[in-house]
C-alpha cells in the first residue's frame, strides 16, 4: 500500500485501529510525501496540537527540522494511533507562507517592521487606549490552543496587572456550557472519570456527536473494545447520519433542540419503570428547579442570572409528566420505542454506561441545560464515578480544559477560583503581587458581547491570539464590520495568514507548538508538558514571550520577572499555587517532564482517574460518594423543560442549517489546509442536502447552489449521498474552508447560562445557482 492510497484509507474509522502496525509515520520534505530521507533521526515525544484529545506523539528530527510522526505507543490516551492530522501535524509548520517577520498597517498597508518597534507599539496603543478610554476599553481574545503558561500570563496580565476582566477565550464558543453544566450540577469543572472508562462500559451513547471524525482515536477504542467483547454495543443519537452512524449498533435521528425532550423522557421511564437507584439517589443527590423561558441573547446587553429553588421528588415526578414517550415522539422524531430502549440501556443495572458529547450538546441555546439533564440520566441510576459509568463532555482544542477551564481564561475566572468571590481576589493578588483593588470584583463582557462592544465602540483596543474569530464568530459580518471601524486598533498573534490578520493593524509571529516549551491540558484532566524541539523561524516568539515582552514595556517587570530560560518552569511553579490540594492539586513540572501527562488532582505523587468516589478520590470523605464541589456534598438533579430555538425554519426560510468539522481539517482550517494530502482530499467546503429535498429541487451532486438566512448567503457545491446525510428540511456545512465564510450566515444567539453560541440551528433557504 503507498503512503496516499493508506491517507484514504486512513480517514475511515474501520483503519484506524489498524494504523500503528501499518504506517510508522509520515514523512515530508518541502512539502512533499518523500520517502525516509538519508541520515538518523531522534525521536522525542510531543502531545498532538490538535483537538482535546490528547494522543502522544513521536516527532521524528533531523538537521534541525521535524520530519515525521507517529503515534506514541508508551501514551495511555492513543497507545500509538494517530488520526489523519496526528500522522501530518509536523507538516504544519513548513508552509510557504509561515508568518515570520512582524507587519504593522501604514497607510492602509502592512509593511515588515523590527520586532522591538512592532512590541512598542503594541504596548504604546494599548497604553494610549488606557488613558483616553479607561481600562475596560482594552482587551485580549485567547484560545483553547493557547498553552497553559500563555493563558496564565495573559490572566495575570489582564486582570492582575492592567486590572481589566475584559479576557475572554475561543473555548467560549465550544465549552462554555459543559463548564456551566459540571457547576450547576457538581459544583466543580471538569469530567470525574477518564479514558479509561472506555476500557469497562458496555455501551456507549454518543450525544449529538460524529466521533467518527470529530475523535477518531477515541473512537477506535470503542471499536476494539467492541471487537474484544461481544456485549459492547455503540448507540449513535444524532441530528444526520454520518460515519459514526454507520459504525454504531444503533442510530436514532432526532430533531435538533429535542434532545432536551428525549433526555426528560428517558429519565420519566426510568422513574416509571422502577429503575432508580433509590439508595444512590436518597443519599447523594438534591433536586432542583430553575427559570424557565430565559430568553437567547440576542439583543445587546442581555442579561441573566438563573436561581436554584429546591424541590422534591415528588415535584420532580410531576415535571416529567409532560414528557411521556408519546408525546416526545411527537416533539423529537424519535419514536417510543427508541425512547425506552435508551432509558432500559441506562436503566440496566448490570450494564455500565458511558456518554460522551461535544459541540452537539454545546453549541446550543440550552447547552447547560441538556448538560445538566444527561447528568441527571446518570444521576437518577447511579451510573458515575466508578469504571466504566460516565457522563464524559469532550473538548475540540488541545488546551480548552486545562488553559480555558483550569487557568481561567474567561470574564468571570481566576486560574482557582471567580473574580466576584472576594477570598479568590485575594489569593491572587497576593500570588500575583498586586494590590487586591487591581482585580475587578464584576466580570466584563463575554466573547459575544466582547466583539458587540468592539462594534459599538465600548472596546478600542483587543489583542487576539491563537485563533480565527473573523471565521468562527456567529453573525459574522456585524463583528467583521466592527473591527474595521475607525478609532479600533487590532492586533494578531498567529503563524500563518487568516481573515483575521486581513483586519490587524499589528500582525506578530508566533512560534508553533515544539517550537516552544509548553503545556496543555485535555479532555481527561492530563496535563501534558512539551519541549522546545525545532528553532522557530525569523522572528517568531511564543505567545506567553510576547505578552511579557509587552507588559514589561508597560511598566510589569515586578510581575513578570522571569529569564527567557526558566520562565516556563516559573510560571508552572507559581500557577501550581492556586490549585495546592486534594481537590485539584496539579503535578509537579519535574513530573510532568518525566511521563506523558499526569491527571489532577494529583495527589501523593498519584493521578486521581475518578473523581467524587472515595475508592479512588483521595479528596473524598469515606469510601463512597462524595460530590465535594457542593456544600452538601449533594449533586443537583435539574428540572430543566424543553425550549425551543430562537429561529426555526418557516415558509419563508424552511430549511435548518447546521455547521460542524470533518476528519481533514481542524476548525478554521488555517493550520491543516497548508498540509498538502489533507487539503486535496478536502478543498472546499460544500453543503450536504438530503437526496429527496435535494431531487424535488433539481439540484445534483456537485451543483452550485445558494444558502440565504437573514443575515448573510453563500454559495456552494451540493452534497447529495455523500460523507453525510441530513434529515429532510436541514443542510449541513463545515466551516473550515476561509473562502467560504459560512458563519455570515449563523445567529448569535446563545445560552443564557454560559453565553456559549449556537451554531446548530438557523433557517435559511436554499436556491439554485
Amino acid at each position: 500500500m503507498n503512503r496516499r492510497e493508506f491517507v484514504k484509507k486512513l480517514a475511515t474509522a474501520s483503519a484506524l485501529a489498524a494504523a500503528a502496525a501499518m504506517f510508522p509515520g509520515i514523512v515530508f520534505a518541502d512539502q512533499q510525501e518523500q520517502e525516509l530521507p538519508a541520515g538518523e533521526i531522534t525521536w522525542k515525544k510531543s502531545p498532538c496540537r490538535f483537538c482535546g484529545v490528547g494522543c502522544g506523539l513521536k516527532i521524528g528530527l533531523q538537521k534541525g527540522k521535524a520530519v515525521a510522526v507517529k503515534g506514541d505507543p508508551d501514551s495511555p490516551v492513543n497507545k500509538g494511533l494517530c488520526c489523519v492530522k496526528g500522522y501530518h501535524s509536523v507538516m504544519a509548520l513548513y508552509a510557504k507562507d509561515r508568518l515570520t517577520k512582524p507587519l504593522v498597517r501604514k497607510n492602509g498597508k502592512l509593511v515588515e517592521t523590527s520586532i522591538d518597534e512592532a512590541l512598542d507599539l503594541v504596548a504604546s496603543k494599548m497604553q494610549e487606549t488606557i488613558d483616553k478610554h479607561g481600562k475596560d476599553s482594552v482587551s485580549m481574545y485567547g484560545s483553547g490552543q493557547w498553552t497553559i503558561p500563555d493563558g496564565y500570563v495573559a490572566s495575570k496580565f489582564m486582570k492582575g496587572a492592567i486590572g481589566t476582566n475584559n479576557l475572554e477565550a475561543n473555548a467560549r464558543l465550544c465549552m462554555a456550557s459543559a463548564v456551566t453544566g459540571f457547576l450547576t450540577t457538581f459544583g466543580m469543572d471538569e469530567p470525574m472519570g477518564c479514558y479509561e472508562d472506555i476500557d469497562h462500559a458496555d455501551v456507549f451513547v454518543l450525544w449529538g456527536n460524529n466521533m467518527a471524525e470529530m475523535h477518531p482515536v477515541l473512537f477506535s477504542r470503542l471499536l476494539d473494545q467492541r471487537l474484544k467483547r461481544s456485549n459492547v454495543k455503540i448507540i449513535d443519537l444524532a441530528t444526520r447520519t454520518t460515519r459514526t452512524s454507520t459504525a454504531a449498533d444503533r442510530s436514532i435521528l432526532f430533531k435538533p433542540q429535542t434532545d432536551l425532550a428525549i433526555a426528560n423522557a428517558i429519565c420519566y421511564e426510568i422513574i416509571n419503570n422502577g429503575w432508580v437507584n433509590q439508595e444512590f439517589v436518597r443519599k447523594h443527590c438534591a433536586f432542583k428547579k430553575g427559570k424557565t423561558n430565559i430568553g437567547y441573547g440576542l439583543e445587546d446587553n442581555f442579561k441573566f442570572k438563573d436561581e436554584a429553588t429546591g424541590i422534591d421528588l415528588d415535584e420532580f415526578k410531576e415535571f416529567l409528566k409532560d414528557y411521556r414517550p408519546d408525546k416526545v415522539e411527537k416533539m423529537s422524531g424519535v419514536s417510543a420505542k427508541d425512547i425506552k430502549y435508551l432509558a432500559a440501556v441506562y436503566g440496566n443495572p448490570n450494564k455500565k454506561v458511558t456518554s460522551f458529547w461535544c459541540m452537539g450538546m454545546n453549541q446550543h441555546t440550552r447547552g447547560t441545560w441538556i448538560n445538566n439533564l444527561v447528568y441527571n440520566i446518570h444521576l437518577l441510576v447511579g451510573k458515575i464515578s466508578t469504571p466504566g459509568n460516565s457522563p464524559f463532555s469532550l473538548t475540540g482544542q488541545p488546551s480548552a480544559c486545562g488553559t480555558v477551564r483550569e487557568v481561567g481564561t474567561l470574564t468571570h475566572k481566576l486560574p482557582h477560583g471567580v473574580v466576584m468571590n472576594e477570598k479568590d481576589r485575594k489569593m491572587a493578588a497576593e500570588i500575583w503581587k498586586v494590590p487586591v483593588e487591581n482585580i475587578p470584583p464584576k466580570p466584563s463582557l463575554h466573547t459575544v458581547e466582547m466583539f458587540r462592544a468592539l462594534d459599538r465602540g465600548e472596546v478600542r483596543f483587543m489583542w487576539i491570539q491563537v485563533t480565527n474569530p473573523m471565521v468562527t464568530m456567529p453573525k459574522l459580518n456585524r463583528y467583521r464590520d466592527g473591527a474595521l471601524k475607525e478609532d479600533r486598533f487590532i492586533v494578531v498573534s498567529d503563524v500563518y495568514p487568516t481573515p483575521t490578520t486581513d483586519i490587524a493593524d499589528v500582525i506578530l509571529p508566533s512560534a508553533m507548538w515544539i517550537e516552544r516549551e509548553g503545556m496543555y491540558g485535555n479532555s481527561e484532566r492530563r496535563t501534558q508538558h512539551f519541549e522546545q524541539l525545532v528553532d522557530a523561524p525569523g522572528d517568531c516568539m511564543s505567545d506567553t514571550w510576547q505578552i511579557i515582552e509587552v507588559a514589561r514595556r508597560m511598566g510589569f517587570e515586578k510581575q513578570f520577572p522571569w529569564s527567557y530560560e526558566e520562565h516556563i518552569p516559573e510560571i508552572w511553579k507559581e500557577y501550581s499555587l492556586f490549585h495546592e490540594g486534594a481537590k485539584h492539586g496539579m503535578a509537579p513540572y519535574q513530573v510532568l517532564k518525566s511521563q506523558p501527562g499526569a491527571q489532577w488532582p494529583y495527589v501523593n505523587g498519584k493521578s486521581t482517574q475518578w473523581r467524587f468516589h472515595g475508592k479512588y478520590d483521595p479528596a473524598c470523605k469515606g469510601n463512597t460518594y462524595d460530590f465535594y464541589g457542593k456544600p452538601e456534598g449533594k449533586a443537583w438533579i435539574w428540572a430543566r423543560p424543553y425550549e425551543a430555538a430562537p429561529e426555526e425554519p418557516d415558509q419563508e426560510y424552511p430549511f435548518l442549517l447546521n455547521t460542524g468539522r470533518v476528519i481533514e481539517h481542524w476548525h478554521t482550517g488555517s493550520m491543516t489546509r497548508r498540509i498538502p494530502v489533507l487539503h486535496q482530499a478536502v478543498p472546499k467546503a460544500y453543503v450536504e442536502l438530503h437526496p429527496d429535498d435535494a431531487k424535488q429541487m433539481g439540484i445534483r451532486n456537485g451543483n452550485q447552489v445558494r444558502l440565504v438566512s437573514r443575515r448573510g448567503k453563500i454559495d456552494l457545491p451540493a452534497s447529495v449521498n455523500e460523507r453525510g446525510k441530513p434529515v429532510r428540511g436541514h443542510v449541513f456545512v463545515p466551516f473550515f474552508d476561509e473562502g467560504k465564510l459560512i458563519n455570515e450566515l449563523t445567529l448569535d444567539a446563545f445560552c443564557p447560562i454560559s453565553k456559549q453560541p449556537d451554531y446548530k440551528k438557523c433557517a435559511i433557504k436554499i436556491e439554485k445557482v
